[in-house]
């Protein structure tokens, strides 16, 4: 059966030396992220390796898919700064097997999504479900872009649509609520959580996230 989908496809970005160990501890962090995302959804995650660098995530039904591009981003990040990855949202029509391997997926959306990721210059993140997605893309990569490890910890739960407190993500890393606090906002996330609302569409909060 065809669904309308988002996929997000992407390419890691690693620097030099980067080996076959490191680029499994990589798809270990994007997997970490894509089985977070997975708690966000009443519909299955479908997340695949399609290569040495590459991957597809696919989300149904279709949204704007920049929280999931951001999480992803997050869950690499966190295993090093030197990690990074590409990576290009659109939605369409497209038929996901049963068992979730996107390598024999159908539909046009697929290739598009593949057509954006291979035509990014100098931005990481692009997106083609119109040029107001793709202007809010182009700046969430910007204020995501310079990560740290420990920034990308403290983000990567955060991004969920009903964040946790500061206090529960400090015991989950073992570190206090104000290192949590400081690298929040070092990481830019009130800014980017703001963003996020009011791409999706959702009552704007009169605090990001719970600090109790």
């Amino acid at each position: 059966m065809t669904y309308n989908v988002t996929i997000l496809s992407g390419d890691i970005v690693a620097g030099k030396g980067t080996n076959a160990s490191d680029l499994d501890e990589c798809f270990e962090g994007l997997r970490e992220s894509a089985a977070l995302i997975q708690g966000w959804q009443s519909t299955p995650v479908a997340f695949t390796r399609l290569g040495e660098t590459s991957w597809q995530l696919a989300l149904g039904p279709a949204r704007p898919g920049l929280r999931e591009a951001l999480a992803l981003r997050a869950g690499l990040r966190q295993k090093g700064r030197q990690f990074d990855t590409a990576i290009a949202i659109v939605s369409g029509n497209g038929h996901v097997p049963m068992d979730g391997d996107l390598g024999r997926a159908e539909g046009l959306v697929f290739l598009t999504s593949l057509g954006i990721l291979d035509s990014l210059k100098g931005a990481r993140f692009g997106h083609g479900d119109g040029s107001e997605l793709a202007a809010v893309a182009r700046l969430v990569d910007h204020v995501s872009a310079r990560w740290t490890a420990a920034q990308a910890k403290a983000v990567l739960p955060m991004m969920a649509p009903d964040a946790p407190t500061h206090s529960t993500v400090a015991d989950s890393l073992g570190i206090t609520r104000q290192a949590v606090r400081q690298a929040l906002m070092g990481a830019g996330y009130p800014a980017l959580s703001e963003a996020l609302l009011e791409v999706e569409g959702a009552p704007q909060p009169q605090r990001i996230g719970a600090v109790a």
